[in-house]
């Protein structure tokens, strides 16, 4: 019966494992994490947009007076400002996405050499095994040839 394989670094190998799957869920939560600065990116430009559509018109149609058309000024520019921000803000949340992606990779990575590694081993257990087998097996056969003309 011959021996069963053993792969020394099955730990590391785990642990790599591990690694990556919790850099898998770094990522999908950062990937949503962007998914939602885009959403408030796009929010704010609608706003942005809806507010100099109505530049120059009130609720009702009518010219604004000079102290709303100030207020409305006001309101466009803080919605600008908002916009800017969610901007920055997305930047903010593509960079640590980029890490994010990165970090998954060198995870990936990691985990794939040693399971290259493993299967390396095993292949090279495998041939030792059947070389083993072989020899054993011709053995025999020599033992039987030697029993027959023997008697």
């Amino acid at each position: 019966m011959a021996a069963r394989f053993h792969f020394g670094l099955e730990r590391v190998r785990e642990l790599r494992v591990h690694d990556e799957d919790q850099a898998k869920e770094q990522f999908a939560a950062s990937l949503s994490h962007r998914a939602q600065g885009e959403a408030m990116l796009r929010a704010a430009e609608h706003q942005l947009a809806k507010a100099r559509r109505e530049h120059g018109a009130g609720a009702t149609g009518a010219p604004l007076s000079g102290a709303e058309l100030l207020a409305h000024q006001a309101y466009v520019e803080r919605l600008e400002r908002s916009r800017r921000d969610a901007v920055v803000e997305l930047t903010q949340r593509d960079d640590r996405l980029e890490g994010e992606r990165a970090h998954l990779m060198r995870a990936s990575q990691e985990r794939e050499v040693l399971d290259q590694l493993k299967d390396r081993q095993r292949t090279a257990h495998m041939r030792k095994v059947e070389l083993a087998e072989r020899a054993e097996i011709d053995d025999i056969a020599t033992q039987n040839h030697v029993r027959r003309h023997a008697a």
